[in-house]
């Protein structure tokens, strides 16, 4: 491919930061895989970069405040030429505002318009000081033409956007847009696509992953694609996130019972374990309804990882209601939880409500819940001392003379390899990407330490 040059002949350069969930990462690979193919390469720093890219997060307003604290950092790069550009939701949220509050901005494009990506960039380069691709979102999933893989040996696959459960607290809605799927025809092809190009682990992609339907004639559920995703050859391990409770199904677990392909591990937000708070949310389940989930998954045919997501300080939350959250987490005792603090969102409902409860009170509730799980888990954890983990290895580290790598149920485990060593000085029989079988020797309320064994 011709390299795309600078009219001083230099070579064209980006560098693009990813902020937030998994969807952003994959978001970001598209990204760069268009930039690429117009001939741009990659680069490690700003500085080295002519184009200066953030791909940005709005579900927290911490995490979307944190991109224009970089910009503002990073402003005085404009004086050296280098033109800067605001990706995804925060692009799709505030929209041409951004060029008021970051006026070294040139470019300003929602997810839904990656597929112009090419065209906008073309009108950034003869010129133009203020491109935008703020589309609404179509009623077709969104694909590009050039995926750039950043992961060696896992791959994302996109299988549905967008998201219709409206919660109160929660922008994607606004800025992702309504829900839509693939076809299952063209998710299991671009899967034993990337089977032939060497990736043993796909993980399937959406906001609201488990409320995929299937557009073709062939009609298949979430649990149906499921299966035939695990049922390509070559692929060593399938995961999904991110489920939503209504839309979890006995089926999905019958069928990751019948698969060990298929990841031993949901993540399945509850937010709440308050049905006062869960109404409010307008998460549309409640207390009893969630445990009834997590009862059908603790029956899978083989034991299932359960990880989920918590929002303390929603608005109105009282000292009651934030018992009735501990208590389920007891209850259920969650293999790990990511907990936050609320923050109000432009454009959503509970945004335009009071945000009665202090920072203080959010802080220490935020807090209470944090060392109950790590507690938990480190309780739990122990369970699994003397048993054998398959695990995907990811790294070598000299200093420990360990691998790194991950469990199908997404826990890191740290191991030693078996004595026999390459003439490179490392263990002959591993490298990233592959797979080794480790007997768990220590456990901590994180991670796993273990032995390689045969």
């Amino acid at each position: 491919m011709a390299e795309k040059v600078a009219e001083n002949g230099e070579q064209k350069r980006f560098y693009l930061e990813t902020f937030g969930c998994q969807m952003n990462v994959h978001d970001s690979e598209r990204v760069a895989g268009t930039l690429v193919s117009r001939g741009y390469t990659a680069v490690g720093t700003m500085q080295e970069a002519d184009l200066i890219l953030f791909n940005t997060c709005s579900i927290r307003d911490k995490a979307a405040q944190k991109v224009f604290d970089r910009l503002a950092n990073f402003k005085a790069l404009q004086k050296q030429g280098k033109k800067f550009g605001v990706l995804g939701c925060v692009a799709q949220q505030e929209g041409e505002a951004i060029f008021k509050r970051a006026p070294h901005v040139s470019l300003v494009v929602g997810s839904a318009s990656y597929a112009r990506l090419p065209e906008l960039i073309a009108q950034l380069e003869n010129g133009e000081t203020k491109v935008t691709g703020l589309e609404a979102a179509t009623d077709e999933a969104f694909e590009t033409e050039y995926t750039r893989r950043d992961h060696p040996f896992r791959a994302f696959v996109t299988i549905i956007e967008g998201c219709d459960k409206h919660c109160a607290y929660c922008v994607v809605p606004f800025t992702r847009g309504k829900e839509r799927s693939r076809t299952s025809a063209s998710v299991l092809t671009e899967i034993r696509h990337l089977v032939e190009l060497g990736y043993s682990e796909v993980q399937l992609l959406g906001q609201n992953v488990n409320s995929y339907r299937d557009p073709s004639p062939a009609g298949l559920s979430f649990a149906e694609l499921l299966a035939a995703a695990g049922a390509v050859p070559g692929v060593e391990r399938v995961r999904y996130t991110t489920s939503h409770p209504r839309d979890f199904t006995p089926e999905i677990v019958r069928v990751m019972g019948e698969n060990p392909v298929l990841c031993d591990h949901v993540h399945l937000p509850v937010q709440s374990g308050s049905n006062d708070v869960l109404r409010r949310m307008l998460r549309g389940y409640t207390r009893e309804h969630y445990l009834g989930i997590v009862d059908g998954i603790r029956a899978c045919a083989r034991p299932l990882a359960l990880t989920t997501d918590i929002i303390v300080g929603f608005p109105g939350e009282t000292d009651r209601d934030f018992e009735e959250t501990a208590e389920l987490m007891h209850e259920v005792h969650f293999n790990s939880a990511f907990i936050f603090k609320y923050s109000p969102r432009p454009n959503t409902e509970a945004g335009t409500w009071p945000d009665d409860i202090s920072e203080e009170v959010k802080a220490q509730r935020f807090a209470i819940l944090q060392e109950r799980q790590q507690a938990m888990q480190a309780e739990d954890n122990q369970a699994h001392v003397g048993a054998t983990m398959k695990v995907m290895v990811e790294a070598f580290h000299p200093k420990l003379a360990q691998w790194a790598g991950r469990s199908s149920s997404n826990r890191v485990v740290n191991f030693t390899p078996m004595p026999a060593l390459d003439v490179l000085g490392q263990p002959g029989a591993l490298r990233p990407g592959g797979y080794a079988q480790v007997r768990i020797t220590k456990a901590g309320p994180n991670s796993f330490v273990g032995q390689q064994v045969n």
